[in-house]
Parts: structure tokens; sequence; C-alpha cells
């Protein structure tokens, strides 16, 4: 029997959309195989984000063809839906053909070269799955997003919004409750302007999902500032419920309305640091991740200090630093660039920063006392990964299982995560 080994790059769209592949193409008879060295034939589902991610990608598919010259390659995800040029010797699943996985496969086993694109429809919610993790339950609430944001590609991959059904989002809720999931995570290219296509929101999203009945847990994934504005007032009570982790996932990419506005982002840096003041003032213990682009084209050292500034004022839990790729076929790459040598300084400076603010932010934890979900299998024998009601990361030791919840003590914190003593 044919075997088949994923390989996923990038955010958690591509992980549901890899859990779906698995899924279906175990419904169609194949086997999943748990390495590429047992595999026959080799999905990769790309990303398109940074220009490394691209550049991993060619050397991983350089190495595949020299150690394993046998194999069948077929190239999923946004890279191979933006580049099909680049890819033309290999069969390719697009963002929006997921579903069509099996017929793509078959043809690459029968060594013909597809290129399943089409993007006017949606994937089904309802397809087969596998899931990484038997407790989480990853959920695509919408693809593509409303932004133009200059330096992003992944609109080219993804598409304008189109949102799923309030009633189809339900439906795969209950039924990973049914099969014992205690963790619902909420993905998009952006999950702040879910349901603007639908005369709806995430707010009344959320609504449906936290009266479902059981002991469970949502994650919101990351959303744009400038759709959040349009609807804060509704949003953040929510996260009073005890069914919703207390984190958001707000990018500022930078501190400066001139970079901001070359971006196209929508919003100022004074709209952001407003959205995060009042957040925190309703939910103190607010976990506050953010995204930050170093070295913007035409970033000056000016944009570069209110950055900074943004984040002290800020004091986000979790920083993604980013250094400036020129992805092609976007407006930024068109612009002059900033001399790789000041970025990487730049970079050096908001790195450093970024520790001392996430160290910080972790030491406010010691002495905590409270319920973590056990959801991860940790590196050592014995360590299991539990996340807190702010969805912090804390470490324990002990004899525990996937979806227990036990109550510890946090007793050292790290710039990366909670250490605890389990309580009872």
């Amino acid at each position: 029997m044919t075997r088949i080994y994923i390989m996923t790059q990038g955010c958690t769209a591509n992980m549901a959309d890899s859990e779906y592949m698995k899924g279906i193409l175990k419904e169609a008879k194949f086997d999943l195989a748990n390495s590429l060295e047992e595999s026959d034939v080799v999905i990769i589902n790309t990303c398109t984000v940074k220009t490394p991610s691209e550049n991993e990608l060619f050397r991983t598919l350089e190495n595949i063809r020299r150690e394993h010259p046998y194999k069948v390659i077929v190239l999923a995800g946004c890279l191979a839906q933006t580049e099909p040029k680049k890819l033309k010797d290999y069969c390719v699943v697009g963002t929006s053909q997921i579903h069509k996985v099996v017929s793509v496969v078959e043809e690459a086993l029968h060594d013909n070269v597809v290129h399943a694109l089409e993007t006017g429809e949606m994937p089904p919610l309802n397809l087969p799955k596998v899931r990484k993790n038997p407790i989480i339950e990853i959920i695509p609430i919408n693809r593509g997003c409303l932004s133009a944001c200059t330096f992003c590609k992944t609109k080219q991959a993804r598409g304008n919004l189109r949102s799923y059904p309030v009633a189809d989002i339900i439906a795969v809720a209950k039924k990973a409750l049914r099969e014992s999931v205690q963790e619902f995570w909420l993905t998009s290219q952006d999950t702040m302007c879910y349901g603007f296509d639908l005369d709806t929101n995430l707010a009344t999203l959320l609504k449906e999902l936290l009266a479902l009945p059981g002991k469970f847990k949502i994650r919101v994934g990351m959303g744009n500032p400038v759709h959040l504005k349009t609807f804060k007032d509704e949003l953040f009570p929510l996260f009073q419920s005890e069914k919703l982790f207390q984190f958001l996932h707000l990018p500022a990419q930078s501190g400066s309305d001139a970079v901001l506005k070359e971006m196209k982002r929508g919003n100022s840096a004074a709209e952001f640091l407003s959205l995060v003041e009042e957040a925190k003032q309703l939910i103190p213990r607010l976990t506050l991740a953010t995204d930050i682009i170093i070295g913007f084209p035409a970033e000056s050292d000016d944009d570069h200090w209110q950055t900074l500034e943004l984040l002290r004022k800020t004091s986000p839990d979790v920083i993604n630093l980013s250094r400036f790729w020129a992805r092609p076929k976007t407006p930024a790459a068109l612009l002059k660039q900033v001399p790789s040598d000041v970025i990487k300084h730049r970079s050096k400076i908001v790195t450093d920063i970024a520790e001392n603010i996430v160290t910080l932010q972790n030491e406010r934890w010691m002495g905590w006392e409270g319920e973590i979900l056990i959801d991860e299998e940790g590196k050592e024998p014995g360590q299991w990964i539990g996340r807190n009601p702010s969805y912090k990361q804390v470490i324990v030791h002990g004899d525990f299982k996937l979806g227990d919840w036990v109550q510890v003590r946090i007793t050292k914190t790290t710039v990366w995560d909670l250490r605890g003593d389990v309580l009872r």
C-alpha cells in the first residue's frame, strides 16, 4: 500500500490543511508514514511568508531528489499557489483545493504533472481529519483577508476574505467535543475580520462556541488591529469566560505611523496602543502577543526608535521578530531597501529589549496558583507542558496524559516559559 508523509511549513492554518489532507488520504486507504524515509510519496505543505521559508523548501527538494530519487513529491500550500512556474515539474495542490489531494496524488503516482490551483471554491469544514494532537482541534474560521499589506505575499495565496458560516463551525466543534477534544484553535490569515462578508463577526461566533456544554478552552489566533477596533466592545468582555484563553495576538509590525502607512496597515500606532490599553484594563492577566518587522523599506532611525517605544509601552508577553524580506510581486519589494548591516544592528537591539520585556512579564507569574490544561508532552521523560488561563506555557513533571487538568504553583520563570510544582 502506498505510504504518504506530509511535511508542514508555516502557520496553524497550514497545520489545519495538513490535518485535513491526512484525513482525506487515510479515508482513501493510503497509509500515513511517520517519516520521510518510510514514505513512497512526500507532500510538502509550503509557506510563502518569508524568503528563508522559500529557500528552505528548495533546499529540502534538492536533498530529497539527491537522497531519495525514487520518491514521488507533491507540493501544497501558499508557495505552491503563488509560484507554480518555479514548481512546474511537480504536482501541486493549491490552497483552495486540499480536498482534491487524492486525485493529485494519484496523478503524481502515474507520472502526470497536474496543478490544482483553482480558487473559486472553499474546502468544506467537515472533511475527515487526522489531528496532530488528539486533544486540539484547529478550526479555520475563514480563508483570505481584507487587508492589502504591501509586504505580504500570503494574500496572493489565500485571496480575499471568505468566512465559514457560524453553523458550520459549531458543527465541527460539537463533533470534536464528542471525540474528546479539549482545546480549540481558531485560525485564519486574519481572525479579526471573520464574518465581515457574512454580516457577522468573531464575537458572535465566540458567543456560540462558549455556550457549548463541556470543559474546554478556546484560543483565538492572530488578527489585525484595523478590524478589531470595529467590534472590540463586543469581544473584550468575552475574555472573562473560563472557556476562553486570555490571549490576544495582535500584530503591531511597527511603532511608526509613517511606516504603518507605507505598509498599508490601516491603523496608527496610537490606535494599536489604545486597543492594548483597553484590553489590559478589562483583562489584567492578558497575554499579549505581537509581531514586529525590522528594517521595513525606508525605515529611519526615528521610525525604529518609535517601534522600541511602542514595545516599552505595551510590554507584550510574546514578541515575534522578523527582519524584512522583500517578497516577489509585493509592492514593498519595489521600495528602497534598508542596508542589511543596519537591519542586523536594529535586530540585535530589538531582540535584547524584547527578551527583557518578556522575562519581566513572565516573572509576574511567580507564586501563581491555579489550573493548567496538559496539551503537550515535554522533551524529557516525565515532563509535560500545560497552559494556564492566559495561555502561558507551564512545564511540570509527573505522571500525566494529554487532556489532564492539573493544579500547580509557579516556582520558576524563564524568558520562554513558566515552571510549576504540582499541588494535587
